[in-house]
């Protein structure tokens, strides 16, 4: 037994438990009087009470904090706050961020640290106590949800809309996608380091990330003459220089993102998304759309993407029977040797054969293996054959005529329509084209904080840093929008 009563010991922990503040940081830019004085000195400190406080902090899911009394559990909010300022800072790690925070005792009673009292300062806490370790601070950035960090995003969206409607402007009518390749810190990345297997084999998992996948950034053609010109003699079958195919692969992931121009005020970030690099870029459209309507509210009426996104279901995506003006801007790719004008439809919706005649819908069927979606597709066949032989010859004796006449497979969604009828040498799609430098110009800022080479080996934690970063970005925008409003 010991001479001290547990009730005793328990109200001497609870006194030794040091003062936080336990107002968030929109509460705390709403109302700069709870501040303490060394707070309202410091430059940075309410530097980034500006630039963070507008987020909804009281709408975002907090951890359970007493779960592990008597030890001080770390609130989340603080870690997010935190890396924010590491990721503005240009801080690459936890353990720098660590360094920076200590040597910033007004930062670590703003992003809400539990506070370790001391004497010693004279702001009344330990910084360095206060602090979790670098470990720690990696070990929650890796465990905290995306969802939760979503929820910010949501309101940084929701701001830059507010402060947009103010100027009578409508945010999300026009919206571009893109992707953004994310390179893993693993030594099969660094070509100086050596390897003595292959070092681009799918098969070999790098020890530095589990997560981590092997995809193909780009591809060109190979040109004939290399080096110092000369044509090799080939080992195998000759081939032509236009169809090799040379690709940059890489271990890694890959951040969608879906932003939008609004002219003379900037881009904004509508949403993102981060997937291991061996997933296809149309994969990244339905969750990303998904998140556009939920914060929008509604569908945007026009869309910008690349080639890798000419698929029929992103036209269905954007065509609207009451709003026969939106479409989606997509260079055409000749998938299975079609041009765009080599096919054509009747009114009906029909395709029509070489002759000019609309086909006959043979059968329907559903499909699971063409596209990433579960679609319906047709079957369409000669009309002089189907359903019943005409007994009129093929007015353009296609070679196909003698073995049962053309045919045709495709989906039966509009979009599928769309795809060849588009007009992409009009004015109009030249205008809505254009979009496409909102992603790249939203890239361009990520990669300038960051996003490209981060240093983290887990799939969630650069999750959660991607989506950190775009959340920084729109809150630079939020705060010129707000500055310029002001001035």
């Amino acid at each position: 037994m010991t001479s001290r009563p547990i009730i005793a010991q328990i109200a001497a922990l609870r006194q030794r438990r040091p003062e936080r503040q336990e107002s968030n940081l929109h509460e705390l830019a709403e109302d700069e009087g709870r501040l303490p004085d060394f707070v309202r000195q410091s430059p940075s400190a309410m530097r980034y009470l500006q630039l963070l406080g507008p987020l909804a902090w009281e709408e975002f899911p907090e951890r359970d904090l007493a779960a592990g009394w008597p030890m001080m559990a770390v609130p989340n909010a603080a870690l997010v706050a935190a890396c924010l300022i590491k990721i503005d800072q240009g801080v690459m790690t936890l353990s720098g961020l660590r360094r920076h925070l200590v040597d910033q005792p007004a930062l670590v009673w703003l992003c809400g640290f539990r506070l370790e009292n001391s004497r010693h300062y004279p702001w009344g806490f330990d910084a360095d106590a206060s602090l979790p370790t670098a470990r720690h601070l990696t070990r929650m950035l890796r465990t905290i949800s995306n969802d939760h960090l979503q929820c910010l995003l949501d309101s940084s969206v929701a701001l830059i809309c507010e402060e947009l409607a103010s100027e009578n402007i409508r945010l999300g009518e026009s919206i571009s996608l893109d992707t953004k390749h994310i390179l893993a810190w693993v030594k099969e990345n660094n070509p100086k380091a050596y390897l003595p297997t292959g070092r681009f084999e799918k098969q070999r998992q790098p020890v530095g990330d589990p997560d981590c996948r092997l995809g193909c950034k780009r591809k060109h053609n190979r040109s004939i003459a290399e080096g110092n010109g000369a044509t090799p003699t080939p080992a195998g079958e000759p081939a032509p220089a236009r169809t090799i195919a040379v690709g940059e692969y890489y271990w890694g992931y890959a951040s969608g993102v879906v932003a939008c121009k609004v002219p003379g005020w900037g881009e904004f970030v509508l949403a993102e998304y981060t997937q291991p690099f061996d997933q296809s870029d149309v994969s990244y459209f339905f969750p990303l759309m998904t998140m556009v309507e939920r914060r929008l509210g509604r569908k945007p009426r026009f869309g910008a993407f690349d080639a890798a996104f000419d698929a029929w279901y992103v036209y269905d995506y954007f065509y609207n029977e009451a709003d026969p003006e939106a479409f989606a801007a997509v260079p055409f790719t000749e998938k299975g040797g079609y041009k765009a004008g080599d096919r054509q439809f009747s009114p009906d919706g029909l395709p029509l054969c070489a002759a000019g005649l609309p086909m006959a819908l043979k059968l329907t069927y559903i499909d699971r293996t063409v596209t990433l979606v579960e679609h319906e597709r047709g079957k369409y066949v000669c009309p002089l054959l189907h359903p019943h032989p005409s007994g009129a010859a093929c007015p353009v004796q296609h070679k196909s005529w003698i073995t049962g006449g053309c045919t045709a497979t495709m989906p039966l969604s509009i979009g599928a329509r769309l795809r060849y009828q588009l007009d992409r040498e009009s004015d109009r799609y030249k205008e809505v084209y254009r979009q496409r430098t909102a992603t790249e110009r939203i890239n361009s800022q990520a990669v300038a904080l960051g996003i490209e080479r981060p240093k983290l080996r887990n799939g969630q934690a650069i999750a959660n840093l991607n989506t950190l970063i775009y959340l920084l970005i729109n809150l630079r925008a939020l705060f010129r929008l707000r500055q310029r409003q002001a001035g």
